[in-house]
């Protein structure tokens, strides 16, 4: 029989994994500019529709499927998941094989809910620029291409590339949705090119509570992605819940105390960016480090972060616009090597324990190594990916300038956030 109490808590957790990427589309939304809220907040949405369509028809095949013979992808025995239709029948059955303690078929939505997120985060970096077919031509690709075998590199079991053969731990996706999504985001804003009048003029965020809004879905959410990752109702999913307020509390704190340092003025936008660089650097360790170390990630990621977002932006001449790579690329690298460092060996997947508590660095140097080549497969094939987009959107994934300067809402999309509104901001 099923464990009825870690099924109802796996099917709490995948519904609070899907609120999440309405909650992005609430925080990038209020981020943008007005003539470009609609445009920014459908992409996120846009990629709720694309990737629950891919995901049943090849996704959750690639990133999951097959015998575990492959170390860097899944198979193609659960494409369309025509296997599902068993699954249900031993389920209502009670046919549970041992050791399995809810119905495996809520796994693939609640997979499906981390690619939903893990796209959407990608646009932050592209908004008021990019066509929007091309945006959902390229997050298509990327998902059957990059998102699903890198899932499966990673959290693919015995013999998976990364998780297993490399040995780095990703409790919940540091590598597979943070610094995949974030350095996807930085690669794209680059082919892309600045915005018109970027370093002269001051894009503020239109709609601070929005921005609120959303970061405090992004925040409810969280604790399903975190929590369920542990895969059952028990001390370490608890543990890794705990772990996630204290980061986001901790790294909300950091993020005042530098801004009022830096600028004089603590602000709602910080507040909330803080909240989301608090969860972003926990999760690759949720489950594995302890509180008093979760706090001191959230401490220090905020710095970091603001560090990217103020400084690097400047200096290197990029134009991430709602800071993707600053914050769940940055976090998420800092995030894969703090839990190399904090990692309580008792809660390892490996065994290996973090730097703190052993003096050995083989975990950091697998958390090293893990990052390393996330970054490169994601690199060279998102390099592909946009080289056959652009190719097939006549060389450009822009708009051309009279539509950027009108705005994206009504030259892409007909349509208006605030009709009455009839100034360019």
């Amino acid at each position: 029989m099923y464990d009825t109490g870690s099924t109802t808590f796996m099917l709490i957790c995948t519904m609070l994994v899907f609120l999440m990427t309405p909650g992005l589309a609430f925080f990038y939304g209020g981020l943008s500019r007005r003539k470009n809220v609609i445009n920014t907040m459908l992409m996120c949405f846009g990629a709720i529709g694309l990737v629950g369509v891919l995901w049943i028809v090849a996704g959750w095949s690639l990133a999951y499927g097959g015998d575990g013979s492959s170390p860097f992808i899944g198979g193609l025995d659960q494409l369309l998941c025509l296997p599902v239709l068993n699954q249900v029948l031993q389920a209502a059955e009670g046919n549970a094989a041992d050791g399995v303690v809810y119905p495996q078929i809520i796994n693939i939505a609640f997979q499906m809910a981390f690619a939903m997120i893990t796209a959407a985060i990608v646009t932050g970096s592209l908004a008021g620029r990019v066509k929007f077919g091309a945006t959902t031509a390229f997050l298509g690709i990327w998902l059957l291409v990059v998102y699903a075998p890198l899932a499966h590199m990673v959290w693919g079991g015995e013999g998976s590339f990364i998780g297993d053969i490399i040995g780095a731990l990703d409790f919940a996706g540091g590598d597979v949705v943070h610094i995949s999504s974030g350095l996807t985001g930085l690669i794209l804003c680059l082919m892309l090119g600045r915005r018109r009048g970027f370093g002269m003029v001051s894009y503020r965020p239109h709609n601070v509570p929005f921005v609120a809004l959303g970061a405090g879905l992004l925040w409810f959410g969280w604790f399903g992605f975190n929590g369920g990752s542990e895969f059952k109702a028990d001390a370490v999913a608890a543990l890794a819940i705990l772990n996630t307020v204290t980061a986001s509390a901790a790294g909300m704190v950091s993020w005042l105390a530098v801004e009022r340092v830096h600028t004089g003025r603590p602000t709602l936008v910080g507040a909330s960016t803080g909240l989301v660089a608090g969860l972003v650097v926990v999760t690759p360790g949720a489950g594995f480090v302890e509180p008093w170390a979760a706090l001191v990630m959230g401490l220090i990621v905020s710095p970091v972060c603001y560090l990217a977002i103020s400084h690097l932006k400047t200096k290197f001449g990029y134009d991430d616009a709602l800071d993707a790579f600053g914050c769940h690329g940055i976090g998420g690298i800092l995030g894969g090597v703090l839990t190399g460092l904090f990692c309580v060996p008792e809660l390892s997947w490996t065994g290996k324990g973090g730097l703190f508590y052993t003096g050995d660095v083989s975990l950091l140097i697998s958390q090293i190594l893990g990052i390393v080549v996330t970054v490169a497969i994601v690199l060279v094939l998102d390099l592909v990916i946009a080289a056959v987009v652009k190719a097939l959107f006549h060389g450009s994934l822009r708009v051309d300038e009279a539509d950027e300067a009108l705005g994206l809402d009504a030259s892409q999309h007909g349509e208006s956030a605030y009709p009455s509104f009839s100034g360019l901001d």
